[in-house]
Formats: C-alpha cells, structure tokens, sequence
C-alpha cells in the first residue's frame, strides 16, 4: 500500500453551546506581565463564543493510498499544517503505509532544527493519521494493531478547564453535576499564579478546600497549575492543600525547568504530574531519569503520535510509573489507553468543555457512559470521519 497524496483540507462551521462557553481561563506563564494577567488571549487556544455560538475552523491532514483509502487526523492549527505541507509531504509520497518506522525516523530528522512544539506536533498528526490508514487497510480498530485491548472500559475523569473557579457557588454546583454524571474524579485548574501574591494563593486554596467539602473525602481530586508557578510558591500552595489530599497536582513549572519539579518533589508526598509539554522519548526521558514525576501525561497528538506514545509507555512502565496521556479522551488516546495495562494506564482525561469542541466534525465522537470510555469496538482505524452534514465550507490549503 503506498502513499500517492497527503492534503490538507480546512472545515469551519458553527457549534451550537450553552452561553459563554469559557467563563475563565486557567493560570498561564504570561500572567507575570500585567497586560496578560486578566487577558483571555494569555492562551491562544481560547475562541469564545458570541449569542450561543461558537465559531470552529479546523485543519485536518489526510493521507491517501494508490487505492483511494484514506487516513485522518486533525484538528491541528496552520502552523502546523504548514510544516506538513513545507517540509513533510515530500517524505510520505511514494511511501510504504506500513513502514511506520522508516517514516518516523525520516520526518524527525529532516525536522532539525524543530525538538519541540509545532514541528513534533507535525509528526504527531501525520503519524496518527497512518495508524488510523493502517486500520482502515485491515479492517480493524487502532487499538487492536497495538496489541488489543486489556480491558473493555475505563473510567475518565472530568477535567473541568474554562469554569468559572472564583464563584464557590458555581464551583459547587458543577462539581456536584459532573460527580452526578458519573465520574469518579475531576480535575480544576487554578486561576493564579506568583504574580497575584497572597491573595491569588488564598483564592487557589480556597477552590481546593470547597471541592474537597462538596465532594467528599472518598473523591479523587486533581489540580493543575499549568506551568505557571515556581518553586516557594507551589510548596507554599502544597502546605496548605495537602490536608485536602489532592490525587495529584499537575505542571508545577514549566517543562524545562525539571530541577524544579526535583526540589517540589523533594518537599511533599502529594504525586506530581505533568511533561505534556515535553516531547518524544528523549524529552520525556529527561523528567524520568531524574524521578521528577509520578505520573507522565504525553500527548499522542503532540509527544510524536501513537508510535512514540509506544515508546514512551516502554519508559514509564520500566521504572513503574503512571501515563495517563493528555487528552486521552481524542480517538488516538483512546486506542491507545486500551492497549495498555490498567495498572499504568488506569484513566482517561474527558476535557469536558475541550473534547466536543475538538471532535465536532467527527462523525463519531468519544463519549462518556456513567463515568467511563467503553471499548470502541466496533471502530474501523481510529474512527476519525468527518460529517459532512456540519461543514460550512472546506478547502484544501497548502496545495
């Protein structure tokens, strides 16, 4: 099966939603300057709907063989599109599908100036988009080409990104909803970092304290910091919440300063996770070597793809960490988490506001069911298809 077309196609349309979709955004490293601290735009991820609306544009890569099946990931910002069609296009044409290594291998090392970021998400998507050929090719789901399933669901926790997280009532009334739906964990994101001192740290703590009375003390709470904070102030935050026995505190610091994360860990018995930011097995490895983390959280769609994210679980299970991908609740996180042993890979991340928003052109989306993700079994590749019923106008781009 060989490789004759790889394109990359824009869909937009409009998603209906409840309200304003973000009511806040979470800490980011930019709130140290002022003119970003109260911005929405400290992330650029955040499109914010008007009256109700939400209007979505997202990039697909497809990957075509000679016999017309076709291979889909997405969605990917143009930056990245733009290295697909720049620098690796070229490298898939006249491909073997199946040579998984031999095209991983020869798109990093043409990418050598790019070991982070949107360079290594362009592996990402194109390599997610082959895995998703491969199972159309053979007539069976991702997950089973990774070795089949070790189990036939698995819970996901809510992960609770754009809720308001200052307003206690409403924090309450949502995590009381979400527990309701099932989930047996969720995940909040404090709001500040360092720059809002004393009182930022109160309302962080104060957000700790009403979940953990809402909820109830046999409910697993996560908290993420985003790469936000350093070093005085996280153990500062630890000393106060620990008595609330957070699962984990997630991204104490940013990717690179793994030191930090050694002397956070060093200080406290509550599990740190995070290196979503960081990328392939050799970024990864950095945060493992020096048992900066307990629980490693890559990406498929940014860590190198599902090939990587293989590699990586050879990692963590070796020195018997936790990976629990980012996102995993994308249809290349999901094929993946059910091929790994529930002892490293015992959950899935629902981004409850995120996950919709991202799969909208899919025309079968990843749900939840009572707290859990229930084994896709009846998915062909990764079951990446796009519905053509909610596609305002597509174009190819970068032809």
């Amino acid at each position: 099966m060989i490789i004759n077309n790889v394109s990359l196609v824009r869909y937009t349309g409009i998603m209906d939603v409840e309200g304003l979709l973000w009511e806040d955004r979470l800490a980011t490293p930019l709130d140290i300057y002022e003119e970003y601290a109260n911005s929405l735009n400290a992330t650029t991820d955040f499109v914010q709907s008007k009256n109700g609306k939400l209007d979505l544009d997202h990039i697909y890569v497809k990957i075509e063989t000679e016999d017309k099946i076709m291979g889909l990931a997405g969605p990917m910002n143009s930056n990245v599109a733009f290295i697909i069609a720049k620098q690796l296009r070229q490298i898939l044409i006249g491909k073997n599908v199946f040579a998984t290594e031999l095209i991983w291998d020869q798109m990093y090392r043409k990418l050598v100036h790019g070991r982070q970021g949107e360079p290594i998400w362009a592996i990402s998507f194109i390599d997610c988009a082959l895995w998703d050929l491969k199972g159309k090719i053979l007539n069976q789901p991702v997950y089973k080409l990774l070795g089949g399933a070790t189990v036939q669901k698995i819970p996901a926790y809510a992960s609770m990104l754009g809720y308001n997280v200052l307003d206690m009532e409403l924090v309450k009334k949502r995590a009381l909803e979400y527990k309701s739906k099932g989930f047996k964990a969720q995940k909040w994101f404090f709001r500040y970092g360092p720059a809002k001192g004393v009182e930022g740290l109160n309302k962080n703590i104060e957000l700790v304290k009403t979940l953990r009375d809402i909820l109830g003390d046999d409910y697993e709470l996560m908290f993420d910091c985003w790469q936000s904070m350093d070093v005085p102030y996280v153990l500062s935050l630890i000393n106060s919440i620990k008595k609330y026995n957070p699962k984990w505190l997630e991204e104490c610091a940013m990717p690179d300063r793994i030191d930090s994360y050694i002397r956070i860990k060093e200080k406290t018995n509550i599990p740190l996770a995070g290196a979503e930011h960081h990328y392939t097995r050799w970024g990864i490895n950095q945060f493992i070597s020096k048992g900066a983390l307990d629980i490693i959280q890559a990406d498929a769609h940014w860590c190198g793809g599902i090939s990587e994210m293989i590699k990586i679980s050879a990692l963590c299970t070796t020195h018997d960490l936790i990976f629990i991908p980012h996102a995993g609740a994308m249809h290349s996180g999901v094929h993946f988490s059910f091929s790994q042993s529930p002892a490293h890979t015992p959950m899935i991340e629902y981004l409850v506001k995120w996950m919709p928003i991202l799969q909208y052109f899919n025309e079968d989306q990843v749900k939840v069911d009572n707290g859990y993700i229930n084994l896709p079994e009846k998915t062909i590749g990764l079951g990446v298809n796009i519905d053509n019923n909610k596609i305002i106008n597509q174009e190819y781009i970068y032809e």
